[in-house]
C-alpha cells in the first residue's frame, strides 16, 4: 500500500539509553518533540494526553518532510533500538474468546460442542486486565519464562490505543477514540490458569495474575500506526510463526464484537483513558490446540497487516 504524504509511525526507541518518542517517515526517524515544538512531548504517552492536537501537527510536519519543505535531522530506523512504542500503557484491557475460529479450536480442545457465542446469547464482550508496566515489553525483548510455567502459549492480538476520554460511547463513535493499533501478543501460562484446590464452582478457581500477568506477558510493536491510516481494522489479515513455523493464520473479520463493540461496552462500565490499550481478541491456531508451548530460545514472530511486525524471543 502506498504511502500518503503525511503517513507516518509512532515509536519510541532508546536515545543514549533513555526512551524517546519518535516518528518513522520513509525508514528515516525524526524526533516527535522536535516536529511537535515542545520538548514535553518526548514520550508517546505524554502525546497521547494531547493526541487530536499532536496528530494534526505531525501530519503536517511529516507532509513537509516529504515535500523536501523542511529538513529536520534523522537516523536510519535500521540503527534504531525499538521499545515497546507505549512505555507504559494506562489499563490493558483484554478481550477472552473473541475469535470465531478460536472458539471453535478451543471447543474441540475441551470436547465440548462448539455452541452460542456470547453475541449470540446477548451477552457483552467479556475483558480481564493485563498488568501494565511489568507486562510491557517491545520489538527484539528476551522474554523470561515464568519459573511456575511448563505451558506458556502465544496469543496474536490487533491492539487499539486510546488518544481520547471515553465514557459511554456507542460503537457507532467508538473508533472517533482510537489513536492507533499496534500488534500485541497476549503470552499467557496456561497451567497456571486454574487453582485446583478451589472447585470451578469457586470465584477463586480462576487466577489470572497467574496467567497473564507474568513479566514480559505483554510484547508489543514495532510501533503505533495512526487509526486514519487503517482503512478497516476489520479486515486485517494476522499471523504468528514461531521458529518460523505458521501458527495462527487468520483475519480480523473473524472478531466476534468487534473494536468499536469492545470499546462502547468497555466504556459503559470504566472510562477509558488516553494511553489505555484494547487487545481485541486472539484467532485459531494458538498452542493449546495442539498441545505445543513455548521454549527456551524460541523465536516468535508477528505480522498484522497494515499495522507492522516484529519479533522476540522465549528465554529461560
Amino acid at each position: 500500500m502506498k504511502a500518503h504524504l503525511s503517513d507516518y509511525q509512532l515509536i519510541t526507541h532508546s536515545v543514549e539509553k533513555s526512551p524517546q518518542a519518535a516518528v518513522v517517515v520513509d525508514e528515516m526517524v525524526y524526533p516527535a518533540a522536535k516536529l511537535l515544538g515542545n520538548p514535553h512531548m518526548s514520550s508517546v504517552m505524554a502525546i497521547m494526553q494531547s493526541w487530536s492536537a499532536c496528530h494534526k501537527t505531525l501530519k503536517s510536519q511529516v507532509k513537509a518532510i516529504r515535500n523536501h519543505e523542511i529538513r529536520p535531522k534523522g537516523v536510519a530506523l535500521k540503527s534504531c533500538k525499538l521499545l515497546a512504542p507505549l512505555l507504559y500503557p494506562g489499563q490493558i484491557y483484554c478481550a477472552g474468546a473473541n475469535y470465531t475460529d478460536h472458539m471453535q479450536e478451543m471447543a474441540r480442545v475441551t470436547g465440548l460442542p462448539p455452541g452460542p457465542n456470547m453475541k449470540e446469547m446477548g451477552e457483552m464482550p467479556w475483558h480481564f486486565i493485563k498488568s501494565s508496566r511489568s507486562s510491557i515489553v517491545g520489538p527484539n525483548a528476551r522474554v523470561k519464562l515464568p519459573a511456575y510455567s511448563k505451558m506458556v502459549d502465544w496469543e496474536i492480538e490487533l491492539a487499539a490505543v486510546i488518544g481520547k476520554t471515553c465514557s459511554r460511547v456507542s460503537a457507532k463513535d467508538a473508533l472517533k477514540y482510537v489513536a492507533g493499533y499496534t500488534v500485541a501478543n497476549d503470552l499467557s501460562a496456561r497451567d497456571a490458569m486454574r487453582r485446583p484446590h478451589n472447585p470451578p464452582s469457586s470465584p477463586f478457581h480462576m487466577d489470572w495474575i497467574g496467567q497473564k500477568c507474568f513479566d514480559g506477558a505483554c510484547p508489543i510493536g514495532p510501533w503505533i500506526v495512526p487509526a486514519d491510516q487503517i482503512k478497516d481494522p476489520h479486515h486485517l489479515a494476522l499471523k504468528l510463526w514461531v521458529n518460523g513455523e505458521l501458527m495462527q493464520d487468520s483475519n480480523t473479520e473473524q472478531l466476534i464484537f468487534d473494536t468499536a463493540e469492545q470499546i462502547e461496552a468497555l466504556s459503559t462500565r470504566i472510562t477509558l483513558q488516553p494511553g489505555d490499550l484494547v487487545l481485541t481478541g486472539t484467532p485459531a491456531g494458538v498452542g493449546m490446540g495442539r498441545k505445543l508451548f513455548l521454549h527456551p530460545g524460541d523465536l516468535v514472530r508477528l505480522s498484522i497487516e497494515q499495522v507492522g511486525e516484529f519479533s522476540h524471543t522465549m528465554v529461560a
